[in-house]
């Protein structure tokens, strides 16, 4: 308790007589600090409840594993089909629902392949996660829907086993097996599946006679709901492995030619599978085999005509999955990134967003990256440097990205066996002569290393291979740029997807009229609406340059511009020219270039400056300044050089752009929409796991939250 008395230094309150002023003028700062403090808290709290709801009122959890995408797989195509696929006024009446179905089906397919083939690109899955991924193209070939093969894993054995323990009735048996929808659609896809491939491989008319015998017991047997009396279903595995066996004949056939030997082999198996058939599996099959006046053996000629197409062998492959893939599958994919973007793709089509307008409708848009003197793309040299620790970035690349290291063999692995081997050695000389030694893992001694022939073209192919797998794995503008033309990808084949929908719907077309192609029309469509331009403020620097880093900085930004000739790089130019004075003074240009052909940029456009942009105000921000004159369209989104983009997330860009000119907004529609950002370093350590974690929690739900009272759009 303070006493009272007089304070000389308090002039504030001079005729003060109670300790009242004192008390307050004490803890008031105090206060303050708690009170602010206690602000923070309860709007933390109150943003994360505020924004889980209205993230569950806008559906952004309904899918977040493998087990609720597996559930809800089945939903996906409609939810496709209701936001990502523009309306055309040739719009199917009520009658023609079903086939709007089956054509949402072939569009889904044919974007979740895409996806799927992007994840293999970009080595996040096997060969064979991808062959369990991928919906077939010749979707619509069967009287099921066809998806795909991880959702049908163990299906088959799982119904040879129900098939095996019923006895007694049909109903039993179509009750069991109807119990779960994937196994019911997996038996048909099977069984039709199966015909067709036998029926392509019949040369005679007796070899197709004794088959379709044998297709119409069966049929005759189900319509009769006797398919148990008159068949011994416990045998059932038997023909399993022996189609498995035909199955990996006919695939080898079609890699390595007609081989005769292979081609007595596939005989005998038809041979075998018919008395099978006939003799173990129908109850009265026995004199389906027997016609007297059969001229030769019972499939002596067969017709590997269909071999050569590439929709059969499709169908070959998928029906080898649905035979023998097991229970793992379910857990396909095994890498945690493409689970995440599968996850997050699937769950973001129920989210509420506007529908998708057709390409050449859509908002045109351009993205603008600046650049300084960044890493472009990790040499060999930078990849072996090693630091303190002794780690290298490629070894320590390695070792975070176990699963993507071994896809990324397996992709670039040569098919026969011989050039295999030989890559295999070639990189471990390769591995041991920059200092690690693939057994002991020890690094060797500069004098022990064998010396490499620098001329070896078939390793350097390799090591350029390698420099792009480990620069698409760190902050480098190879993988920003790759990223980002994902987006004119993307149009190409959305662009696509409307011409064939309108094709459907109206047979003529002044532009198909006029000779010209569809890929070119496409391109041209994906050219106008969008445009990528990256800043790099000093390229014309680093041209001239006689320093070697720099040197090799442009090369690579230039190689850039050769793989994606629509690139456009800007940068500030300066010249020395004399002035009406005669004296020499520099003259700043805002310039942008192209690649052309294989090693060479054209100048496109060359502006004059007022001078340097840079000395008026901050390095990064004039960079962007400068370069924004170059962008086209009516949208512009900025990407930071150390960014990433996907591509079935460059899928959803129109529905992104409409949020724009929504009418739900009234009068002030929106000028500013911001995206999520996903931290793809957030799996390095446990810190860059909390800071993904906070940009999550402090700016994702934060811009949520505040969308709606400042007209600022977040997704």
């Amino acid at each position: 308790f303070l006493g009272r008395g007089r304070y000389i230094w308090h002039e504030f309150f001079p005729y003060l007589q109670h300790n009242l002023g004192v008390v307050f003028t004490i803890w008031a700062p105090v206060v303050m600090v708690v009170y602010f403090m206690d602000t923070q808290i309860w709007y933390a709290i109150f943003s994360t409840v505020c924004g889980g709801v209205n993230g569950a009122f806008s559906r952004l959890g309904e899918i977040r594993t493998l087990g609720m995408l597996r559930s809800r797989f089945e939903a996906i195509p409609k939810a496709f089909g209701k936001n990502l696929v523009p309306t055309h006024r040739g719009e199917p009446k009520r009658h023609e629902q079903d086939d709007r179905t089956s054509l949402m089906e072939k569009k889904f397919s044919y974007i979740w392949n895409a996806f799927i083939s992007s994840l293999r690109e970009e080595d996040l899955i096997s060969n064979s996660e991808r062959d369990l991924l991928v919906v077939p193209s010749s979707v619509g070939d069967t009287s099921v829907t066809q998806w795909p093969p991880f959702l049908l894993a163990s299906k088959i054995p799982m119904a040879l086993d129900i098939a095996k323990s019923v006895k007694k009735r049909d109903e039993e048996l179509l009750r069991r097996i109807k119990q779960d929808p994937y196994t019911y659609y997996a038996v048909i896809e099977c069984y039709e599946t199966l015909l067709d491939i036998l029926y392509s491989l019949i040369a005679e008319t007796s070899d197709m006679k004794v088959v379709d015998r044998i297709r119409e017991s069966l049929e005759e047997s189900i319509h009769n709901q006797s398919l148990v009396r008159d068949f011994r279903l416990d045998e059932l595995h038997l023909l399993s492995d022996k189609f498995n066996k035909l199955l990996s004949l006919l695939l080898e056939i079609e890699q390595e030619g007609n081989d005769t030997a292979k081609m007595t082999q596939i005989a005998n198996l038809l041979q075998d599978t018919m008395e099978i058939i006939t003799q173990d599996i129908m109850k009265n099959g026995q004199g389906i085999l027997k016609d007297e006046n059969r001229e030769s053996q019972l499939f002596a000629n067969i017709n590997l005509e269909s071999i050569k197409d590439e929709a059969w062998r499709e169908k070959c492959v998928r029906l080898r999955l649905l035979l023998t893939t097991k229970e793992s599958a379910i857990y396909v994919p095994i890498n945690l990134e493409a689970r995440r973007r599968m996850t997050f793709f699937a769950n973001s089509l129920f989210m509420k967003m506007p529908r998708a307008p057709q390409v050449s409708s859509m908002m045109s848009f351009s993205v603008l990256t600046p650049y300084f003197k960044e890493e472009v793309l990790f040499s060999a040299e930078d990849l072996h440097k090693k630091n303190e620790d002794g780690i290298s970035i490629l070894f320590y690349l390695q070792k975070i990205y176990p699963d993507e290291w071994k896809n990324f063999f397996e992709r670039i692995r040569p098919k026969d066996e011989e050039s295999r081997k030989s890559m295999m050695d070639e990189i471990s000389r390769w591995a041991s002569y920059r200092g690690q030694t693939a057994k002991t893992g020890k690094v060797t001694n500069s004098t022990e290393r064998p010396k490499l022939d620098p001329k070896d073209e078939f390793l350097k192919a390799r090591m350029e291979d390698i420099s792009l797998w480990a620069s698409y794995r760190g902050q480098t503008l190879t993988r920003t740029v790759r990223g980002m033309m994902y987006y004119r990808r993307a149009l190409e084949i959305q662009c696509i997807q409307d011409k064939n929908a309108k094709l459907d719907h109206q047979r003529t077309n002044s532009s198909y009229q006029d000779g010209e192609s569809v890929a070119d029309m496409d391109l041209a469509i994906a050219d106008i609406k969008f445009t990528y331009v990256v800043s790099c403020q000093v390229y014309g620097m680093q041209k001239v340059s006689k320093d070697a880093k720099e040197k090799a900085r442009y090369l690579n930004i230039l190689n850039l511009m050769m793989m994606y000739p629509s690139l456009r790089i800007a940068y500030i130019d300066e010249v020395e020219a004399p002035n009406k004075d005669g004296m020499t003074e520099k003259t700043y240009y805002s310039v942008l270039v192209k690649g052309v052909g294989d090693k060479y940029d054209e100048e496109i456009y060359r502006i004059k400056l007022p001078g340097k942009p840079t000395n008026i105000g901050e390095g990064k921000p004039e960079n962007q300044n400068h370069a924004i004159i170059f962008t086209r369209g009516e949208a512009l989104q900025v990407i930071d050089m150390n960014q990433d983009n996907y591509l079935e997330e460059a899928f959803k860009m129109r529905n992104v752009l409409e949020e724009f000119e929504s009418t739900k907004y009234g009068k002030s529609k929106p000028t500013i929409l911001g995206l999520r950002e996903h931290i793809f370093t957030g799996s390095v350590s446990s810190l860059a796991w909390f800071m993904s974690n906070q940009e999550t929690s402090f700016v994702t739900i934060g811009q949520r939250v505040l969308a709606n009272p400042l007209k600022y759009v977040t997704l």
